[in-house]
């Protein structure tokens, strides 16, 4: 077994929107097929000679199971966020894994895939659990939401002019529980499936045990810890862009960004270039990543994921 300090190792994080687009009516059959259509980087990594992990995002998904947990109250058993998320790691990981098996068979490429159902520590004390901000579920009227959250002891808020949502906690990962068992599997060759939608959230209570939150983590910055956790050089953020602009709001000023460095790219942050509901997270992830032993970052699209690795688009951001 390779000891993994001499392969290079990336973690590639496909947006959940990747697999669930818009515009698209949104059954299994087609996130199959955006699922399919979105191994083409994964591959041509595996070509370049890199041991790969792949984290995704489930926001459409959890969504969805949401919306049938809500459907479903007072005639199905309630099920909370947390185990959502455990629920969605798995279905998407089963989709992800048998598209991406299938397709190693007709590339003739001899590699085995699992998906590992991957809790996130959290800290119980971080300051989103007392004030959550992360907007999920459907839209309801303020008092569709006021009831809703009376009956289900949600807390919610209106999301700009859309209407009223549920929110819930997004606390910074810390750590990840499973790190030896994907970076054994990730060094031994294997493609490794993690951090699902971020991860399940899970806490230390006050005697070391485990125990889950209700909240949601970012897949972005569970993508850094989980790269950095199994010493990946690498980091691939899919997003819906091409490349991180400076300015995007205003077409006169806007900028694309080929290039920066970490710190670069730290300065643009507190600039305000990023804001948190857009592209923040994602260059907060990349620069947390960069600052805990990684080498590169590239944000792009999936049609450019392979091809920003070589700096020919994207946006790269290095040491």
């Amino acid at each position: 077994m390779n000891s993994g300090n001499n392969v290079k190792k990336a973690v590639v994080a496909l947006g959940g929107n990747a697999i669930t687009r818009k515009g698209e009516n949104d059954d299994i059959h087609q996130q199959f097929a955006n699922t399919r259509k979105s191994l083409e980087p994964i591959i041509q990594l595996i070509r370049s000679g890199y041991n790969i992990a792949i984290a995704h995002g489930n926001g459409p998904q959890v969504g969805n199971a949401l919306l049938r947990v809500e459907m479903a109250r007072d005639k199905a058993p309630f099920v909370p966020l947390g185990v959502l998320v455990a629920d969605t790691e798995g279905s998407m990981g089963y989709m992800i894994s048998q598209s991406l098996i299938n397709r190693l068979k007709m590339e003739k490429i001899d590699k085995d895939v699992c998906t590992v159902i991957t809790q996130v520590l959290v800290d119980k004390n971080d300051p989103s659990i007392l004030d959550p901000t992360k907007y999920i579920g459907k839209f309801y009227t303020e008092e569709e939401a006021k009831a809703m959250a009376e009956k289900m002891g949600w807390k919610v808020k209106k999301d700009a002019d859309r209407g009223w949502r549920r929110v819930v906690p997004s606390p910074k990962p810390r750590d990840i529980v499973e790190s030896e068992i994907i970076r054994t599997l990730v060094n031994a060759g294997n493609i490794v499936i993690a951090a699902g939608g971020g991860g399940i959230p899970v806490y230390l209570d006050d005697d070391g045990m485990l125990d889950g939150v209700d909240a949601v983590v970012d897949k972005d910055y569970a993508s850094a810890v989980l790269g950095n956790a199994i010493g990946a050089e690498l980091l691939i953020i899919v997003t819906d862009i091409d490349k991180v602009f400076i300015n995007f709001s205003d077409p006169d000023k806007r900028k694309p960004i080929d290039k920066a460095s970490a710190d670069e790219m730290e300065k643009l942050l507190h600039e305000g270039h990023f804001p948190y509901g857009s592209m923040g997270p994602k260059v907060n992830a990349a620069i947390k990543f960069i600052k805990g032993g990684g080498k590169k970052v590239v944000i792009t699209s999936i049609e450019n994921a392979y091809s920003a690795v070589d700096g020919s688009t994207g946006t790269m951001i290095l040491r």
